[in-house]
C-alpha cells in the first residue's frame, strides 16, 4: 500500500510538470488562474526562481518542467520494476520537488517521507 501511495504522490507530479511545462511551451504560459485575485499568476514556486535569477515564465524553465518531469517519469517506472537504483532516484526526484510550492512541496514531502519509511533493507552477507 505504502509503494502505491508513493507512486501515486510522484505521477501527480512528474505528470504535471510535463503537462504544464509542454503547455506552457506550445500555448506561451502556464495553467494559472482565470478569475479572483490570483487571475494570471503563478504559484509561490515562481518567487523562488525568480530569486535564483531564472525567470520562471522564460521557455528554459518550461524545458526544465518538461525535462524533470520525463525523467521522473522514468524513475517511476524503475521503481515500480524494482531496479536497484530506483530507490535512491525516487527519494532525489521528491526532494527536488520540494521548492514547487504548494503542489510539489506537499506531494513530494509525502513521497520522500514514505520512502524513508519503506527504505529497501540492505542485504548483509554472511561469513562462511
Amino acid at each position: 500500500m505504502i509503494r502505491g501511495i508513493i507512486v501515486v504522490c510522484a505521477l501527480l507530479v512528474a505528470g504535471w510538470f510535463v503537462f504544464d511545462g509542454a503547455r506552457a511551451l506550445v500555448v506561451g504560459d502556464y495553467v494559472t488562474p482565470t478569475s479572483g485575485q490570483y487571475a494570471g499568476q503563478l504559484g509561490p514556486w515562481a518567487g523562488l526562481v525568480q530569486a535564483i535569477g531564472i525567470p520562471p515564465r522564460s521557455t528554459g524553465m518550461k524545458l526544465v518542467f518538461v525535462i524533470y518531469g520525463l525523467l521522473w517519469l522514468g524513475i517511476i517506472v524503475g521503481y515500480v520494476v524494482r531496479l536497484p537504483w530506483a530507490w535512491s532516484a525516487m527519494l532525489v526526484a521528491g526532494l527536488l520537488s520540494l521548492w514547487y510550492l504548494p503542489f510539489g512541496t506537499v506531494l513530494g514531502g509525502v513521497q520522500v517521507l514514505l520512502l524513508i519509511i519503506r527504505r529497501p533493507q540492505r542485504q548483509t552477507t554472511q561469513p562462511p
